[in-house]
């Protein structure tokens, strides 16, 4: 059997392929359309499941996406009577259902000789991101929680995982949402982009609390895990905020209203220096949206008295939350899939699809996220190829190696000399973090790394922190706490005598977004952290996507541009080594 999921007509659309229990192949449609956080109908993303499953669509039994425009009907009627939004509001969000409605005439029209004869099935959008976590995970009984903007009317559940079952015990309706007060600092602070929300995160450090209290009138805690906001310093819930989640980028205006300037003060326009008055505005804003969230959590605890935890939904990106779950909660093992957000809506539709709607109780584990597109050495020989008067132009030498180890030494060589790496390797990542195949790598050690990648190739905020990548055996010697962390979703503190040693990577706070590393699960990348352990005494290289201010890179060709257009100094495309001569 054949599912389909896809998350369609929101940011970060994505699809996947599962056969029967087993994950074949996920994508998200920025990869292939070249534009960050892409939202509409995923078309290019079907394909290439279709392409990397070697089938046809007729072959597929299902399509499954996570919204269903048909559920809380009452809700919705409710608030459009209590707050009376503007019309345009209401028929931008009828525009939304009936996209959702007309999936199987777009398939239609896209496929014109090959027809699907399954069936379409609309999947609410947090039981699609609980499922996308728990079905996914090693445990048999879980809680789960999803916190995210809106989807579906629902901001917010929790509930429990039992097996091929899941409950949702509480819901927090729309307009009250932790997403939405986050994303409405995120705009006050100057960050306009959707997606900004891990800016404040990293700001959050060089700040102190000093407007949590003020901002405890715009977000109110409530007992028993619930929240709500203060709906006068909002404007998203009665004006239209004219998202635009279709044909490419996505825009909005803002989402609160003057009163929230009154309270603060001035917001910060795009561009704007960041002065202390915004660092602490970050760092309080961080500060009340963990108490929220660690209230969710030992509410869902309170009830089930489970130590095993599932997080999910765009939130579950929060990776500083993330990583004080152990520590003020009773939950002992916390498991979130690489596509926490939306782009995991994909991924849940079609487990749900598989477990609640079919009843089959077959699992299938999540351990690794390579579940990309990947590409052999006669296609990346090609490719070089076409670019070859390119790279001499810039005096970049070429070297194909036919033993791998003997290209990973050469690579340890050159990253502890103080050299730039582009690494790409294997398949892509699911999820929008780089983890080893998709990777800029560099050496932890040096403190002028930070500015150097900055001025080489990513062009980012200088605030912004960098990963390190560590063997999974070694987390103990290096961190606080020691985890299990193979999607880069949790931020630990670096044990205080080992920060100096690893500058780079150590944020203004002293914590690192670590990812352990596993030789079974990823052995190139495994070894060679474990050369530069050998040479160096240090078990971590520092990690970055591969980008540049774009979606990271997808193919071989998209990683040769960026070497080049950059100051990248080595390229490591499969078996391929380019260095360019300084």
């Amino acid at each position: 059997m054949y599912i389909i999921g896809i998350n369609a007509y929101h940011a970060d659309s994505s699809a996947c392929i599962i056969k029967d229990q087993n994950l074949i192949f996920a994508i998200e449609e920025e990869r292939l359309r070249r534009i960050k956080h892409w939202a509409g109908f995923p078309i290019l993303s079907i394909k290439n499941c279709l392409e990397v499953a070697k089938i046809n669509l007729s072959d597929v039994d299902y399509i499954c996406i996570n919204s269903n425009p048909k559920v809380n009907i009452i809700k919705k009627i409710i608030h459009i009577l209590k707050y009376r939004p503007s019309i345009k509001l209401i028929i931008n969000k009828f525009r939304n259902k009936k996209k959702n409605q007309n999936i199987k005439s777009i398939i239609k029209r896209e496929f014109t000789n090959d027809e699907f004869r399954g069936k379409i099935i609309n999947i609410e959008h947090h039981d699609a991101h609980l499922a996308s976590t728990f079905f996914v995970s090693p445990f048999k009984e879980a809680c789960v929680v999803s916190i995210d903007g809106f989807g579906d009317f629902t901001s917010t559940a929790w509930g429990f995982g039992h097996n091929t079952e899941i409950e949702v015990k509480e819901r927090i309706h729309f307009p009250h949402s932790l997403g939405i007060f986050y994303q409405s600092i995120t705009q006050f602070l100057g960050f306009k982009k959707y997606g900004d929300e891990y800016k404040v995160m990293g700001l959050a450090p060089y700040g102190k609390p000093k407007y949590k209290d003020k901002l405890k009138k715009v977000l109110i805690l409530e007992d028993q895990g619930k929240f709500k906001l203060n709906l006068n310093y909002f404007k998203f819930h009665k004006s239209n905020t004219d998202f635009k989640w279709d044909n490419g980028k996505v825009s909005f205006n803002d989402l609160y209203s003057n009163k929230l300037i009154d309270l603060l003060g001035k917001e910060r326009d795009e561009g704007e220096n960041i002065d202390q008055f915004h660092k602490d505005i970050a760092q309080s804003a961080q500060s009340l949206y963990e108490d929220a969230f660690i209230n969710i959590l030992n509410e869902t605890y309170k009830i089930y008295k489970n130590k095993n935890i599932c997080i999910s939904g765009g939130c579950g990106m929060n990776s500083v939350a993330n990583g004080k779950i152990t520590k003020n909660t009773p939950f002992k093992n916390v498991y979130i899939q690489p596509a926490a957000g939306d782009a995991g809506g994909a991924l849940g539709a079609s487990y749900y699809t598989w477990h609640t709607v079919l009843k089959n109780k077959e699992r299938f584990e999540m351990k690794h996220a390579y579940y990309g597109n990947s590409f052999d050495n006669k296609i990346i020989e090609k490719i070089i190829k076409n670019e070859n008067n390119k790279l001499k132009d810039q005096n970049c030498n070429l070297k194909f190696y036919e033993n791998f180890n003997e290209l990973t030494e050469k690579v340890v060589n050159l990253i502890s000399n103080g050299n730039v790496v582009g690494w790409f390797q294997d398949r892509m990542e699911w999820g929008p973090r780089a983890l080893g195949n998709r990777s800029i790598l560099a050496d932890p050690r040096n403190p002028k790394m930070k500015n150097i990648l900055n001025s080489k190739i990513k062009r980012r905020e200088s605030f912004r922190p960098f990963a390190p990548s560590i063997l999974k055996e070694q987390v103990s010697e290096w961190f606080e706490i020691d985890d299990d962390v193979p999607f880069m979703m949790k931020v630990f503190q670096i044990k205080e005598k080992k920060r100096s040693i690893i500058p780079a990577v150590t944020h203004i706070d002293g914590s690192g977004r670590l990812q352990t590393v596993y030789k079974d699960r990823n052995e190139k990348y495994y070894n060679l952290i474990k050369q530069f352990y050998k040479i160096s005494k240090v078990p971590i290289l520092l990690n970055t996507s591969f980008n540049e201010n774009e979606p990271i890179i997808n193919r071989p060709d998209e990683a040769l541009n960026c070497f080049l257009r950059t100051k990248m100094d080595v390229l490591a495309l499969g078996n391929y080594l380019i260095i360019r001569d300084k």
